[in-house]
């Protein structure tokens, strides 16, 4: 059996966190242990190269790159500058070459080139959002929360969850340029946050945090821009969840068999779950299960993708349970594992000797 390692990010304005915490996995207990931890600002988001070599992580100077060891250590390489305030989300393109970065906070979409030895290089392109948000009290100014690269890297997605839309940018993969080749328009004040591709790369989903609705759409590349056709918009919460106006939908991800959507969201603090119709990509919802922790912002899954664990901001910790798809069932397995202020976590196999 592979050996695991899992790095979790957060922020470190407030409390002791270093930054980026490591833990051994323990894949029989579906449980961490805590190892050491790394220096870097604010570790807003991370992200391994393709290979697993490096691991990338938003700071405040920029993006810093890490080289993963073989006991799944981290050796920082450098940093570079993104031009622009702290980003959120990152996201690599097909061929391995460029890096892009969503700008939360000055609503700016970034590429950048990445080296031959995989650390960060120089910008090759930026694009700020203009215009005023749909609810002034929350979302009156750009906030660009995610970018996700479409599955042939024709096309960048840029997530504005200020303005309600998605731009979809015609990318260069020799120069790392951006030109607009379309906005696909969400509804008014549903605030998208993230977006996630099917792993066939024919639909796409997005998750809306004011609104806790997720809209599924068909893909298609027509050659000079993409076609977004409207299938699906279901909610998130369920009969006995909090109203929408206390929820949040938070992250999104798909299971490798490409059958599931898991979920999480805040105010109810749940982990919920869909299961996707293969050839349609129509969702159904199974469940919505509490999570025994404050504000999922994200959450990982183990290597047997029976386990999941939940990343609670709020509170500080890591709750984890047994993922029943068929009954629809979340059992807490083990104690909650204390870490400041986390935002992100992610999984990766150990090279084996």
């Amino acid at each position: 059996m592979s050996k695991y390692v899992a790095y979790i990010g957060s922020y470190t304005y407030i409390g002791k966190s270093k930054g980026i915490t490591i833990f051994d996995v323990d894949t029989e207990k579906a449980t961490l242990r805590k190892r050491e931890e790394v220096e870097v600002n604010n570790s807003a988001y991370i992200l391994p190269s393709p290979d697993r070599k490096l691991l990338y992580s938003i700071a405040d100077e920029g993006v810093v790159t890490f080289r993963v060891e073989k006991d799944g250590s981290l050796t920082r390489l450098g940093h570079a500058t993104i031009r622009g305030m702290r980003g959120r989300y990152m996201d690599i393109d097909p061929t391995g070459r460029f890096l892009a970065v969503a700008g939360y906070h000055d609503g700016k979409t970034t590429v950048l080139r990445l080296n031959e030895d995989g650390t960060v290089g120089e910008v090759t392109d930026g694009f700020f959002d203009r215009g005023m948000g749909s609810i002034a009290e929350r979302d009156s100014q750009p906030h660009v929360s995610c970018v996700r690269f479409t599955p042939e890297g024709k096309y960048l997605c840029s997530v504005d969850m200020g303005l309600d839309h998605i731009k979809a940018f015609r990318f260069d993969q020799e120069t790392g340029k951006l030109s607009v080749a379309d906005v696909l328009h969400c509804n008014v004040q549903s605030a998208p946050n993230q977006i996630v591709f099917s792993r066939d790369g024919n639909f796409l989903y997005t998750i809306n945090q004011i609104a806790n609705m997720i809209n599924t759409y068909y893909y298609e590349d027509m050659g000079t821009h993409p076609i977004f056709t409207h299938l699906q918009r279901i909610p998130t919460i369920g009969r006995r969840s909090l109203s929408s106006s206390v929820t949040a939908a938070l992250s999104l991800k798909i299971t490798s068999d490409n059958r599931y959507l898991l979920y999480t969201s805040a105010g109810d603090n749940c982990l919920g779950m869909f299961e996707r119709d293969l050839e349609t990509g129509v969702l159904t919802h199974r469940f919505s299960l509490p999570v025994s922790g404050l504000y999922p912002k994200d959450f990982m899954l183990f290597p047997d993708e029976k386990h999941v664990c939940s990343i609670n901001y709020e509170e500080g910790t890591l709750t984890f349970f047994s993922l029943d798809y068929e009954k629809g069932l979340l059992v807490m397995t083990s104690a909650p594992l204390y870490v400041d202020q986390p935002n992100c976590g992610v999984m990766l196999p150990l090279e084996e000797d």
